[in-house]
């Protein structure tokens, strides 16, 4: 075999351009392959790092929409949702880890001679559980606090990012709504919510009591009301039943009769995100597919090669075989060669894609990530084309009458 390998190399470096030529075809299709592969990879790496962010196994619970004079206003606008709903759900639903009631509001934030507007959410501890949110330095809020609105917040990465730009934050005081609070956390950050394209760190939380008494409170119709319940579940399987049994459960509270429609709205913020996932997937198998036809032209130019240089070098294989070659031996020799010119052009593919993938991510600012799998599936596809359209030519040289070939001009 290694005879046979050195043979099929000094037949490439003869004819070095028109080798070149003819792995050309492989590498544009390895590289086309390698760059779509890549680029969808880092779509889907980058929505799953999004659909994380969200807080796994989590429900939404919005409050339905109202009629004004005629016109239905928005969901949200009928404030029937309540914390007692939340501390309901939390109990008596299997499958629920937390229910955190939680209400917002656009706030303008100041500290010394900086200020900011940004969003208030009103939430008690179990909304940092709900959606897998940690605090980054400091603490978080205890039930103490939130039970006597105590004047305490957490301060999102973007907000500290506006307000104290180098400095720390902690034990400083910022006012909200005119009233001062002193930070005692800051939350680790979470990026851009693909779901509306807000960014996750541009927030300040403070206690759902305290929001409702000092801040937020003037704009709602009832105390108790909350503007929406996130709701964490023990797993996705359990999503399904803990939504059905969360819908009787607040239709039987908010008593409405079985004619009446639902005064809420239930949703599961990671299914749009879900969605987009899969139409990532589906756009990336059709990209591949469209690259891997690159590949069958190359394969088919390496064939027309081969075919041409089975017929320039007809005495040569009926030199050899009078020498004593078997039909194996010549049908390897060309087979070899063939591979060879598949395989070093993937290699070459495979940087060619690289370098293109990097270029396009930092040209357009698109994820980008290169998996080994994708660099393995470009040089099996090399390989198998080499074979696969290499064997016809090679079959065709190893049939060759050594008479006939010798007497070949």
């Amino acid at each position: 075999m290694a005879e046979t390998i050195r043979i099929a190399w000094r037949a490439i470096r003869a004819n070095l351009l028109r080798s070149t030529l003819t792995m050309l075809g492989m590498i544009i299709g390895v590289a086309a392959l390698i760059t779509m592969v890549a680029i969808g990879s880092g779509a889907q790496s980058q929505i799953d790092e999004q659909i994380r962010s969200l807080g796994a196994n989590l429900l939404m619970i919005q409050p339905g929409s109202s009629n004004q004079g005629g016109v239905r206003l928005g969901a949200g606008s009928r404030q029937s949702l309540t914390e007692e709903d939340a501390a309901a759900i939390a109990s008596e639903v299997p499958g629920v880890v937390v229910a955190a009631p939680t209400t917002s509001g656009a706030i303008q934030v100041v500290h010394g001679n900086a200020n900011w507007s940004t969003l208030a959410g009103g939430i008690t501890p179990a909304y940092l559980v709900a959606r897998d949110w940690r605090v980054e330095t400091g603490r978080g809020f205890t039930l103490d606090e939130v039970d006597t609105a105590a004047k305490v917040v957490l301060l999102g990465g973007a907000v500290v990012d506006k307000l104290f730009e180098d400095k720390d934050p902690l034990g400083q005081v910022v006012r909200i709504a005119n009233v001062p609070f002193t930070v005692i956390g800051v939350l680790t950050r979470k990026g851009q919510n693909a779901g509306n394209g807000r960014d996750q760190d541009d927030v300040v939380l403070i206690p759902l009591s305290t929001a409702k008494l000092r801040v937020l409170g003037s704009n709602k119709v009832s105390r108790n009301a909350v503007d929406f319940i996130m709701v964490k579940v023990v797993s996705d399987e359990a999503s399904v039943s803990a939504q059905e049994q969360i819908h009787r459960l607040l239709r039987q509270r908010h008593r409405l009769s079985a004619e009446a429609p639902d005064d809420f709205q239930i949703r599961k913020p990671s299914e749009t995100m879900e969605a987009r996932a899969a139409a990532t997937r589906s756009l990336t198998f059709l990209l591949a597919a469209i690259a891997s036809v690159s590949l069958v032209v190359g394969g088919i130019s390496i064939m027309n090669i081969m075919l041409v240089s089975v017929t320039e070098r007809t005495r040569e294989i009926g030199l050899r075989q009078a020498l004593g070659a078997r039909r194996r031996d010549v049908r390897n020799q060309f087979l070899v060669e063939s591979t060879m010119l598949c395989v070093l052009g993937g290699l070459l593919g495979v940087g060619v894609g690289v370098l293109v993938a990097v270029g396009i991510g930092k040209l357009a600012g698109w994820p980008i990530w290169v998996s080994p799998a994708s660099i393995a599936l470009g040089f099996a596809f090399s390989g198998a084309i080499g074979v696969f359209f290499g064997f016809y030519p090679a079959h065709k040289a190893a049939l060759l009458d050594p008479i006939e070939a010798l007497r070949f001009e």
